[in-house]
This record gives C-alpha cells, structure tokens and sequence, in this order.
C-alpha cells in the first residue's frame, strides 16, 4: 500500500517492483487545491463534505509511472513482454449521475462537460504513453465516449464495445439517489448492503459474483487476443474493484475515480494477473474530480 493508500501489487508476487521502485510508493501531498485557486491540508480535506469541496485535485507530486525494473538499477519503460498483455483499465468520465448522488448501473447516462475534460486528459496523457494497439469499452455511453476520446488520440483506433464491460445490474435501485433508495426501495437497498457475495438485487439485479464472473472472464478474453500487446479497457467502478479483486484477493479496495487508470498484466497459460498500479488520476490536474468517486454501488459514495 503506498502513502496515498492506494493499493500495488503484493509484494510476495514474482512481478512485484520492490518497495523501493514500486509505481505508488510516492509521498501524499501536503496539501490539496480546490477549484477557484484554494488550498487546504490533506488533514482538512478529510473533514470536507461533497458538498463544500466535491471536486479535488492532486499536486502534480502523485504522479505515477508503470515501468520494470531488472533489479540492477537499470528500468525499461513501455516495454511488453510476449508472455502477457498490459492491459490498461479506466473508468469512465463523470456524469450529471456521479455528481447528483444517483446510481446508474446498466442505464445510459451519458458524459457532462466535466467527464468530456477527464476523457480528453486521459485520452492525451495515454497517447503519449506507448502504442496501444486496441481500445474496448462497455457498450454503456458514458464508457464508450470515454474510449472513443482515448481512441481518437491513439492514432484514430475503432472502438470495441463488449456489453460483458457493463456495471453491475443494479435492479429496483437504478435512477434513485443513493440518499432516497433506503426509503424507496428498502428490500433493494437491504440486498444492496449485504456482505453476500451471491446476494442478488431484486428487479433482475446481479450479485457480486455474477459480476465478477461475467468482467473477469471478459479481461481474460481480450488478454487472450493480445498476448505481448498494450491494450485499453474503458469500464466502470465496480468493474474495476471486482478486477482490481481477481489480482488481488486478499486486499480491499474502495473508491474508483472518474477515468482512473489501473494497469493490469494477463499473462498466458498459468491463469497468473497482477495488478501494476491502481486509481493513478495524475492526467486530472486540469479539470479535477469528485472526491467521492461515486459509481452507484455500496463502497464507492
């Protein structure tokens, strides 16, 4: 875990960067700006609610670089080896949704202005960042106008939409804010909380593990496809942890932030993931983000 909290790899894997080079060992700024030029402490940013500092943005300090080191002192950066694809994972740019509190899941809700800034920084910062030979996106619109940016600057790539990219299906809670659904829907949302795995949602919501089962096995497709490739995924925040989970499983992890970038290596044959960086929103200065990274599910809001 790096200074940030944000999550690595295990250091007992075998493609573990050492703590001393790991991407994320990085030291948390001391100090965080608001939108209109404001800073406070990260002690002070704590004790904010959405509403009074609902978008913040990191120093340029927490940027991070994915990169391998031979253990000699000597990195090579944009390198991939033929045995494993890179595959780069990004959530989606913000929605009038993210911002109003309301759970999407499958609905399609497309990108306000502040997502369309997030997905032309992110398609700018990975254009510059080695040759991606293919984009993939959920076939959701606030996904796939995230990918067609990345596309777009990425030499004019077609994007693939796989429905198997989706959010979760998140049933009767769909459209309510999360605030309004305990009252509303109170069977949905008691399913929503549960620690279950299997717990399915009423109104054709998925479980945890249906979700986990359908997005693994669709990153597992595409690995397949391009083996010693680098390739972007553009999916959504509970996607993302139950992938984030796959690499991981022994760790926790919360908060996805809008058109965060997650670099996974698929390697072929031994079923064998590793998780280089996670939830780098460095590109973000410009426009910022919601602190929250809310995504309509039950540990991201």
């Amino acid at each position: 875990m790096s200074s940030l909290g944000l999550p690595c790899a295990p250091h007992n894997s075998l493609l573990l960067l050492p703590p001393s080079t790991c991407p994320l060992s990085i030291s948390s700024p001391r100090s965080l700006k608001l939108y209109g030029g404001h800073s406070i402490s990260t002690g002070e940013a704590h004790s904010l609610s959405i509403t009074t500092a609902s978008r913040l943005v990191r120093s340029p300090e927490t940027s991070m670089e994915s990169c391998r080191s031979y253990g000699n002192g000597i990195v090579e950066k944009d390198a991939v080896e033929g045995d494993y694809a890179e595959i780069i994972v990004v959530r989606h740019g913000e929605t009038e949704w993210n911002s109003d509190g309301r759970i999407q899941g499958h609905l399609d809700v497309e990108l306000n202005q502040i997502g369309k800034q997030q997905a032309a920084a992110v398609a700018n910062r990975l254009s510059k960042e080695g040759k991606i030979s293919a984009v993939y996106s959920s076939d959701l619109k606030r996904a796939s106008e995230t990918a067609q940016a990345i596309a777009t600057a990425c030499g004019g790539l077609e994007v693939i939409k796989e429905p198997e990219l989706r959010e979760r299906n998140l049933g009767d809670l769909q459209g309510l804010q999360l605030k309004e659904a305990a009252k509303l829907k109170p069977l949905a949302y008691e399913a929503f909380l549960s620690h279950q795995s299997d717990q399915e949602l009423p109104g054709g919501g998925e479980s945890i593990d249906q979700l986990y089962k359908r997005c693994t096995s669709s990153l597992e497709t595409i690995a397949r496809k391009h083996k010693g490739e680098r390739v972007v995924v553009v999916t959504h925040g509970g996607v993302i942890r139950s992938l984030c989970r796959r690499a991981c499983p022994s760790r926790r992890f919360g908060k996805v932030l809008n058109t965060s970038i997650n670099i996974f290596h698929l390697y072929e044959g031994d079923n064998k993931w590793v998780l280089r960086s996670s939830g780098d929103v460095s590109h973000l200065d410009p426009s910022g983000f919601l602190d929250t990274g809310f995504g309509g599910d039950r540990t991201s809001g």
